[in-house]
């Protein structure tokens, strides 16, 4: 099995890790809930590390685990409905879950009950974990390491924490190490399979004039002078920002 390593700099995260090092020992059943992938299974890997993981979706094989088993990790916790009808009588089990769909249930199955915070609640470990994942992918792709890239946390998709996060910092290390070359194979690749029609000259001019229109709108911040830039008249330049719909 390949090794699990759980970065974090989040107060709240350690604080749940003291809270499942401490009760290592103990016969207790301990709900670890929060959106998904943020980190909730990577962080009981590293603390359980030779158990078998349990999906929550197979509900016979939970319960066989839970009659031949003293320890049970339960992932995808929310998919078993009926919790109440499992025994955790002199057990010790840890359950991952998306979300709470009982609470009353919950509480009186869980002596402990922890909750992982999202990504955005957690910038911290944004600035971590994006170091990481740009260490990581500019191996991956043979990237030259010595090339600079800033990137702000603020900017980075979080809308699905870690797998979000990463998928974006994917995509940004791709685009800023692209050749002009690349670019025209992108295109020439694109163009191959959707050129048709008896107007594909004016439909497919966008996908070159609003980059090139929004990139200098943002670097030179004046219609006037953008247009002296692309050697434009200011009434075209005008004309084609309220053609493309560009703010």
């Amino acid at each position: 099995m390949k090794t699990v390593q759980f970065l974090s700099n989040s107060i709240q995260v350690k604080n749940i890790i003291k809270g499942l090092t401490l009760s290592k020992s103990l016969f207790v059943s301990i709900l670890i809930v929060g959106e998904p992938h943020t980190g909730k299974k990577s962080l009981v890997r590293t603390l359980y590390r030779e158990q078998n993981f349990i999906d929550g979706g197979d509900f016979e094989k939970v319960n066989r685990a839970l009659e031949s088993s003293k320890e049970v990790i339960i992932y995808n916790f929310d998919k078993i409905e009926s919790v109440d009808s499992l025994n955790f009588e002199n057990k010790r089990v840890v359950a991952i879950s998306n979300r709470v769909h009982n609470s009353s249930v919950i509480d009186r199955k869980f002596a402990f009950i922890y909750n992982m915070p999202p990504l955005r609640d957690r910038l911290e470990d944004v600035e971590l974990l994006s170091r990481e994942f740009i260490k990581e992918i500019r191996e991956e792709l043979m990237l030259d390491s010595s090339y600079p890239i800033s990137i702000s946390p603020n900017s980075l998709d979080l809308s699905m924490n870690i797998k979000s996060l990463r998928a974006d910092i994917y995509k940004r290390l791709i685009l800023n190490n692209i050749s002009r070359k690349d670019i025209e194979n992108i295109l020439y690749d694109y163009l191959y399979e959707n050129l048709g029609g008896n107007n594909a000259y004016r439909e497919n001019l966008p996908i070159f004039e609003r980059p090139l229109i929004e990139a200098g709108l943002k670097r030179y911040r004046s219609q006037l002078r953008l247009s002296s830039i692309l050697g434009l008249n200011r009434n075209t330049l005008r004309k084609k920002i309220n053609e493309l719909g560009i703010n």
